[in-house]
Order: structure tokens, then sequence, then C-alpha cells
């Protein structure tokens, strides 16, 4: 008969480990391990002093809140638009369908950006970012000067495509250099800052356009921007290198996990770790060459294989999930964004200048938003981390969006019946800023039109969204993300045309 009495036997379950499981601190001592591993190389972007990688994120915060600004900006100037191109004065019978007409510079940039991630992503994964930084934003500068100069609807609504498609080029950059260049406990915060200067891109864009309407022509709003954006690629040219890396294939998170605890694999760490460090270690690279545009292919991979390579990942229910929310914003920010100052001036009477003053509650609620998707989703999922024996699992980061949950219906009725019943204009002004509602629809006595609250819950929404996204699924973050923000375009098209 077998022997069983030296048969251990245990109740505990194996925890369950799948692709955003890793341990990011040290059994006992509660030790934030770094991930991923920095390497020993210099050019490694892990490596680059702290200050330095907060100025390469300024710089990328800035290139985004300038590719929303002219997203939705110079809506606020819809009705000088439609007078200048059109012909058509407000009182005109006509005006309602010119003005309908003229949506199509907003909702269509909306589109072609969805579209346009598709294509973009394989170049940015077998290329680099640099390369796509610095054509997208020279295009994106050349198609805000035609914008400025155009005098017919046609070549107006060609210049703002081919807007919405350098701007869609560079939507996805700026998660992908985020993960770059910060370790997996720093990017709540910076991912908050790029979600905040997305939203601050669409409210401080109508904010500003608003000022300059003022005493300026429509016109100037494309032209500052074009200075302001080619000023932006000489910063990209001259000070910010290439952030893609590629790094070993052992990752802290294989090496990190409780099942590598035992001496054994301690033993095989340290002499990897002794071994790394007898390999040649490559030189720094010299400031001219750090300049260069492209620097090498960095996969093998054929272009359409990487073209088709995001679309099985919708099938994962996090990231369908993703894509359907961010549909949702969009169609909603979107629809506003191209007749707000037409509802305004119907509701209150206001001109353009006083409609895009009201957007200062965007930006000010994109800061706030900043707290609650950055800062507060790290230092929540930092104490749920501590809680579970050091383990970091990506939902972690999910239970900050209750707060958008309960933000963004309560806007919803606030700007819906604010605007419907004319109530005063605090009401629907503060919902701006309070929240985005998805879907959110009103009616004026003599138009049809559809609301948008913006602010602190886009901020916490689209940060807590990526963010879990890159951590759940990090090895095809890239794919996961450009997944995400192509098909949003083509789930919010039908949202949007309505």
């Amino acid at each position: 008969m077998e022997d069983i009495s030296h048969v251990e036997t245990t109740d505990e379950k194996p925890r369950v480990r799948n692709l955003g499981t890793v341990r990011l601190r040290r059994h006992g001592t509660h030790e934030i391990i770094l991930v991923p591993t920095p390497s020993n190389d210099p050019n490694d972007p892990l490596n680059w002093s702290k200050p330095y990688r907060w100025y390469i994120a300024a710089l990328t915060c800035l290139a985004m809140f300038l590719a929303q600004f002219l997203a939705a900006g110079p809506s606020v100037a819809m009705i000088r638009i439609v007078i200048d191109l059109f012909g058509t004065p407000p009182k005109s019978p006509s005006f309602p369908d010119s003005i309908s007409k003229a949506s199509y510079f907003f909702t269509g940039v909306a589109f072609v950006q969805g579209m346009v991630n598709l294509f973009s992503m394989p170049i940015i994964i077998k290329f680099g970012r640099r390369p796509v930084y610095v054509v997208s934003f020279l295009i994106y500068g050349a198609a805000s000067l035609w914008c400025g100069r155009a005098n017919s609807f046609a070549s107006e609504l060609c210049a703002r495509l081919l807007l919405g498609l350098a701007g869609g080029s560079a939507e996805t950059l700026a998660p992908l250099t985020i993960a770059d260049i910060f370790f997996l406990h720093e990017r709540g915060l910076v991912m908050g800052l790029y979600s905040a200067a997305v939203s601050a891109g669409t409210g401080g864009g109508i904010l500003i356009s608003g000022l300059i309407t003022i005493n300026q022509s429509w016109r100037v709003i494309y032209y500052i921007i074009t200075a302001l954006t080619w000023s932006l690629v000489l910063a990209i040219i001259f000070t910010m290198p290439e952030t893609a890396y590629a790094r070993n294939a052992i990752r802290a998170s294989d090496l990190d996990r409780e099942e590598f605890e035992s001496e054994a694999i301690k033993e095989y760490a340290t002499t990897l770790e002794e071994a790394r460090s007898q390999e040649n270690v490559p030189a720094k690279k010299s400031y001219v060459q750090q300049l260069k545009l492209f620097n090498s292919v960095l996969t093998k991979e054929p272009f359409f294989k990487l073209l088709w390579r995001p679309v099985p990942l919708l099938l994962l229910p996090a990231v369908l999930w993703g894509m359907l929310t961010l549909s949702v914003m969009v169609s909603a920010a979107v629809a506003i964004s191209s007749n707000f100052a037409a509802a305004f001036a119907i509701t209150y009477g206001w001109s353009s200048w006083q409609s895009g003053v009201a957007w200062s509650a965007n930006v000010i609620g994109a800061l706030i938003g900043v707290a609650g998707g950055g800062w507060l989703s790290d230092k929540s999922a930092d104490f749920l981390t501590k809680r579970n024996d050091g383990i970091r699992e990506a939902e972690m980061r999910l239970p900050i969006v209750t707060l958008s949950l309960i933000a963004s219906p309560l806007a919803s009725v606030l700007y819906g019946v604010g605007l419907d019943q004319k109530l005063h204009w605090i009401v629907p002004v503060l919902s701006l800023g309070f929240c985005e509602s998805p879907t959110v629809l009103f009616f004026t006595e003599s138009d049809k039109l559809t609301g948008r609250e913006v602010g602190f819950a886009i901020t916490l929404g689209v940060n807590s969204v990526v963010v879990y996204i890159i951590d759940a699924y990090r090895p095809i973050a890239g794919e996961a993300i450009v997944a995400m923000l192509s098909f949003k375009g083509k789930f919010s098209a039908p949202v949007i045309s309505t």
C-alpha cells in the first residue's frame, strides 16, 4: 500500500494569472518593483532623467492639445463661417440648412480620425514614434493653413478632412509614448495629464477661439494654430528622440511573480543580472544621432499583418468595452461641438465669444479630472495592491470609474433641462465642467439640438479606460489602443450623423 503520510495537501486555490497581473511590490517590504525592468543601455528611455521624461510627457500633452484644438475650436464661430462661406444671413430661411451642412466640417474630422488610426499604427510599430510625430504635425500645420485660406465649402471640407487625417495619426502616439518612458506605477498621473490635454484641447480650443473672434476673423484661429504647430514640430525635431525601445524577452512581470519566489529562481535571476552586466553596454548616442528622423525597423512583421492585428482584439471584452465607451463619448462630444454656438445663441442670445467663454468650465473640469483620473487612480490602485500582497491587477484601476458614473448622469440632467426649460445660464455652464454625458438629447422650441457635458468625467473616464487597457494587455497595448481608437469612429459615425 502506498505510504501517504508525507503527502502534503492544501485547500488554497491557485491564483489566476493574466496579462494584467504583475508583482508591483516586494513580498514583506512592499518596496516598489520597477515594471518594466530598465536595461543597462544608456539609450533606454527608462534610464533618462526624470525631469527629461516629464519634459517629453509635457511635449506630448501639448501635441495632443493642439491636435484637438482645431477639431472643435472653430465651431464657436459657426455662424460667421456660414455667412462667409455660404453667404447665408442668420435670418434667412436657408440658414438652418447651411448650419447643418457646415457641421460636416467637424463631424467629418471625427470620422476620419478613427479611420486613419488603423493605418498609422502599423507605421508607428514598425518604424517608431518620432517619424510619425514629425510628419503628422507638418501635415497638420499645412492643413490648418489651408483651412484659413479656403473660400468655398468644398475647399474647406477637404482641408478639414486632411486635418483629421493628420490629427488622427498623432492621436495614438501619446499613450504609447507614455508607456515607453514611464514605469507602471507612474503612468496613472501622466495618463491623467494626457486625458486632460485632450479634453482641454476641445474646451480650451473653443474658449480661445471665441476670444479670438471678438476682434478678429475666424480665419485667424487657423493661422495661430499653424504657427504653434510648426513651432511644436521644431521642438520635436531638436529635443524629442525616439522613445520606442526593444526590450529583452524576459520581463520584470515574469521574474516577480509568486512562482518565482523560490531560492532556485532567485539564484537564476541573480546569475542572469550578472551576465547582463558583463555584456557590452551600447554607447550612448550623440545628440546628432538622436536627431535622425528614422533609426531602424523595429519589427520584421509584414505591414499588412500589423494592419490586420488590431481587428480580432475587439473580441476581447475589455477592448470592446473600452471602444464602446470612447465611441459614446466621441459621438456626444462632436455632436454638440458642431452646433453648440447656435444652441446658446437660440436659447440665451449669446454671441460667439460668450459661448466660447462658457467653455472655460470644460478646462477647469479637465484639470480637476487629472486628480481623479491620474493621481487618485495611482493611489487607489496602489492601496489595493498592498492589500493583495503586492500583486497588481489591471482591474484595480476600475473602482475610480464609479465617480464618473455618478457625475455623468447628473450633468446630463443639468445640461438638458437647463437648455430645454431655459433656466439660468449657470446651470448648463456648470454641467459643461462637471462631466460628459454619452447620450444627451434635448429640444428647444425652435430647433433640435444635441448636448454634451465635458471636463471632469471625460478626463476621468478616458484616462481610466486607456490606462486599464495598457495595464491589462501590455504586450499588445499598441494594437489594443488602435482597435479602440479606430473603431470608435466607425461606431460613433451613425450617432454623429443624426
